[in-house]
Parts: C-alpha cells; structure tokens; sequence
C-alpha cells in the first residue's frame, strides 16, 4: 500500500546521518517531513566514503520503520585511499574496482544490506574514472585482447563494471539473502554512460530492478546543463529498456536557484507515471523550503495521475551506447514536440525521429529505408544525415552537407496552400540563429517548407523526401541546440505539425512543452524562466467535439474546425499544468 494513489513516495537517507544518528534529532527531522507530505519508504545505505556498522544501519531502520516508513538500503560507492596507499586521481572517490582493499569494502557493505533489507539501491557513483597504473595496465590488456587500437576506456569500462557487479554486490548479497532486490539507478548523463562503465543493456540482465536519474537543476549555472524535459523523456527511455522493472524517477534540491527549477523536476517525472518518486535526499531537504511546496504539489499531481493514461508521444530512437546531438530530443520536447525517448527502433509506429545517435545503429539505413519505403514517416535531424553520409542515406535524399553555415534571423514557413509566391508566412527571430546549410538538389528533394533567410540566400529547415510510399523530413537543428526556442512561431508550428500523434499538435509559443496520453487526455505545460510569460496556445485535434479541463470539468468547444481539425484555444501559465480530455466524434 503507498500514501499516495499512483506512486510511492520515497527518500533517501545518507550514510552520514546513520553514523551520526541522534534518535530524537532524527524523529524531530521525520516528523518536519510528516507536516508537509507522507512517506512512503526511505533508502537508508551504510556506506558513502564511510561505512557505518550494522548496529547503526539496524537502529537507523527500526525509527523509520516506528514511524510506518518502509525501510531498504542503498549504497554509494565512493571511498577514500584506503590507508597506506598512494593516492589515486579519482573525481567524487568513486571506486577503483582494480583496488582488493576497495572491492571488499563494497562486498561487505553489500552483504550488510542484504542481511538488515530485503533490497538495495545503488546511487549513480557506480562508475568508474580511474587512471591508476593498474587500471591502465588492465585496459591495454583488455583492448589488445578485444582488438581495440585506439586505447579508449568504454569496452573495458562496461566489462570491468559488469563482472565487478556479479562478484562484488550481486552474488554475495544473494548468498547472504536469496530474496534481496537489487537495484541499479541510472544517472542523468545518458550520452556518457559507457565511457564511465554503465551499460544498461547489460546490467539490466543481471540486476532486478533499475532507477532514473531524473534531476535537470538549474538549466544553466550547472556543469551538466541539461534540458528540464529530460526528467520526462529519460523515464521513457528507461522503461523501454527495462520494461515493468524501472522503480522510478530520482531528483534532489541541489543548483535550484529558481524554487520552480525544484518542483519542475518533481512535475515532469510525475508526468512519466513512475512507480516511486524519489527525494534526494533527507539531510538535504530537512527543514528547508523545498518540502513544504513540493507537499502540496504532490496531491494535486496524484489527482491529476488519476485521469492521465500511458505516456505516447513520438518515439526517438536513441541506441545503448550511442552518441551523438546530445539531448537534442529534449531541447525539441521543451518547444512542444512531443517526443518519447526509446532505445528501440519502433518500426510498427506511424511516425519516428532519428538523431545523430541513432546513426550508431550499423544497421540503421536498411531500416529506414524499409521503414519509409512501407508508408512510414521519419523525421532525421540534420546531424542524423551528416552522420550518415557516405553510408547509404543518399539513397534516400539529395541532401549534402559540405560544412557550411548560415547565421539569420529572417525566416519563412510554408502555408497550408502550396501554390503561388505568399504560401510563406516571413517572420523576424527575437535573436539571430546559426544552422547548418543542407544544400539540396532541388525538385529532387523540396526544402522549402521551412527556410532560414540571410539577405539573398536561403537554406533549409525543414526538407521533405518522398520515397515508395512514405516520406522523410529532415529537420535543421541549429548549431546550439538550445536556439530551437528562437526559430519564429510560424517555424514551430509548421514542424511540429509533422510530430502530431494520435491527431493532436501544438501551436504556440517556445518554452512549453505538451505530454499526450493513450487515453486521449494531454498536459499542457509552461516552463520558468527569465523569457517566458502567460500566453494563449493553440491545440489541433483531428475529430475531436470538445475537451474537458481535468480538474474543474469545464468544456471547452473549438474556436473553428478546418480540414478535420477542431482548434482550440487554450490560456498557459507559466509554472502551472492544464490537463484536459478529449471528447472525440
């Protein structure tokens, strides 16, 4: 049984607070906790640069469990040099798993928790980054065996972390408790996973359960500067790639400068229909201002879970261990794409959306190719055909890239009408845009639905490829992702009506992402930032009588219907959701 409807709610309890555990400071801390929201479960772990006892991890767990918070363990794995060893260059003390004296720290705080929990998470400093003489030396040999010339760590990497996981934390914990569940959480950086040693294409084989890392923080005075939409797409992906076994969605308080970047974490994970929704962490968010709002929000998100079906949206294939446009996807979600991020290749969906990344797939042109060929939409990005050139996708279209680039802020968007010289509607950018020049032959290819303009030059933006019975668009994504909320509204609109799912796009402003369901409900959602203020949006819907905001019931009837579509229009404030149903013909 969980607190709330449609997820559980859980913390995080770090291994300081055990060793320093004072019974009545740590009831005063839960009960803060109690004012504001309910409690579902912690994670308490015995080790994080210290290891605490099992008396201390047994005492810790007995006061939360008194207070009817179920109680598993967790782990970071982070040590100091043990002692009398020289000194390792290591960021955050993550492990070195070449270290016996490291190795067996791990091996008995594992069996500590498979002994006091019947589960355990590890945090994600459960990689590797170091450099030591026999981590090199243990590389070279690995890569010379392996055939690999290039001397780079992620082959060795994702062998040594998974071989590291059977023999250190897997196998002792099951010996000691056959039943323990064990998991591993993922962070938020996907696009370097395998160069640290994650690989989650292989370790979900051999852990239970995995977790997502669904912290984005403060967009800019961070070292990761991730888009906030990751807290959704992330989810997604990790559901894809560990179906029915991804617990939930994790995020902390940290580099929120912006009390909103806080909960917009806490929204957009929500979004995702997690099974848990992690806080990270206790000691963090103890008697701080995070708790007291994000309590409150928590029951107008279960509320609004209630009536929200499975996530869909457009599928963006995004290989294990690919590179590539690094959350490009996710730039495009905040900007009203609706985009779900997959590791498949979901050749049975309508319509699909390929990045540089997915070009790691080897075998991606045939499938394309096939796909398209069938009846089939895809829509690439400009760095999936950069990527590809050379490598078949001049089968497909005659766009060529030869490293040129077009700096505008004039831009044009083509019209409903494709005939005559004002099917383009001109408008003028807020800020000049730099994008990569395609050049085009045209009548072959048609690069005119959407074009960058510099005086008497154009380029494309947006490029439709016919091909057997489906289509190709290529979308030009600027040089910094992040511009994509500068391209005109005009631009927006005309390429976010290639990524309508199920007959349902937005129009509007940038900075606002739309999150569909299977049940024909969908979310509207304005970002906080410095740039963003209330606005009317527009929602198209093929079929569709009327929608029903959630929440209040009111019906809202379409401002006019054109070729099948009833248009709506709709009021967003920023930081604040609008959920609505659809009423179909």
């Amino acid at each position: 049984m969980s607190n709330y409807r449609n997820f559980k709610l859980v913390v995080y309890y770090v291994a300081h607070g055990v060793k320093n555990l004072n019974k009545e400071k740590l009831q005063q801390q839960i009960d803060f906790f109690k004012r504001y929201m309910r409690l579902d479960k912690v994670y308490i772990e015995p080790m994080r640069d210290i290891l605490v006892t099992e008396e201390e991890l047994r005492l810790c767990k007995e006061i939360f469990e008194e207070n009817g918070i179920e109680a598993q363990g967790g782990i970071t794995t982070c040590l100091p040099d043990p002692e009398g060893q020289d000194k390792k260059q290591r960021l955050f003390n993550v492990l070195c798993y070449n270290d016996e004296k490291m190795m067996a720290t791990l091996q008995k705080a594992c069996e500590m928790n498979a002994r006091v929990f019947d589960g355990f998470i590890l945090d994600d400093f459960y990689f590797s980054n170091c450099t030591c003489e026999k981590c090199r030396s243990e590389r070279d040999k690995y890569n010379a065996e392996h055939g690999i010339t290039d001397g780079s760590w992620q082959a060795y990497r994702t062998h040594l972390l998974y071989e590291a996981s059977k023999k250190y934390v897997i196998d002792p914990a099951k010996a000691v408790n056959p039943d323990c569940k064990i998991t591993i959480k993922y962070p938020n950086w996907m696009e370097s996973y395998q160069e640290t040693g994650y690989d989650p294409a292989s370790q979900r084989d051999i852990f239970d359960l995995i977790y997502t890392g669904t912290e984005t923080r403060d967009p800019v005075n961070t070292d990761q500067h991730l888009p906030r939409y990751l807290s959704y797409s992330l989810m997604s992906y990790m559901e894809d790639m560990a179906p029915g076994r991804n617990g939930g969605g994790w995020f902390d308080c940290f580099d929120c400068r912006i009390l909103d970047y806080y909960l917009e974490q806490g929204y957009l994970t929500a979004f995702a229909k997690p099974r848990e929704i992690m806080l990270f962490c206790f000691q963090a968010l103890n008697d701080s201002i995070f708790v007291p709002p994000l309590g409150f929000m928590l029951d107008k998100l279960d509320d609004l879970l209630d009536n929200l079906g499975t996530p869909i949206g457009v599928p963006c294939y995004i290989p294990n261990a690919s590179q590539g446009e690094d959350n490009v996807q996710d730039f495009l979600g905040m900007n009203g794409f609706p985009v779900l991020s997959t590791p498949d290749f979901k050749a049975d969906a309508p319509v699909m959306l390929l990045t540089a990344s997915s070009a790691y797939d080897k075998d991606i042109i045939s499938k394309l190719e096939n796909y398209i060929a069938s009846g089939n939409k895809a829509i690439v990005t400009s760095g999936f055909v950069k990527a590809t050139l050379g490598k078949g996708i001049e089968r497909i279209t005659s766009l060529r890239y030869r490293d040129r680039k077009m700096t505008a802020r004039d831009f044009a968007a083509e019209g409903e009408i494709a005939v005559a010289a004002s099917r383009w509607t001109r408008q003028t950018a807020e800020k000049a845009v730099t994008v990569p020049v395609m050049e085009l032959r045209n009548n072959a290819t048609w690069g005119a639905v959407c074009k960058a303009i510099n005086e008497e030059e154009a380029c494309t933006l947006l490029a439709l490829d016919t091909y057997g019975k489906g289509k190709m668009y290529t979308l030009v994504v600027p040089e910094a992702f992040s511009d994509i909320k500068y391209y005109p509204e005009a631009v927006l609109n005309r390429m976010r009506k290639e990524f309508a799912v199920n007959g349902i796009r937005y129009s509007g402003k940038n900075t606002i992402s739309i999150f569909l369901y299977d049940n024909d409900t969908f979310v509207i959602y304005p970002y906080v930032d410095n740039n963003t203020y209330d606005s009317d949006v527009t929602i198209h819907i093929k079929d569709a009588n009327s929608i029903v905001e959630i929440g209040t019931g009111k019906e809202i009837l379409p401002l006019y219907e054109e070729k099948g579509e009833a248009v709506f229009s709709l009021w967003a404030t920023v930081g604040r959701w609008k959920a609505y149903k659809i009423n179909r013909k």
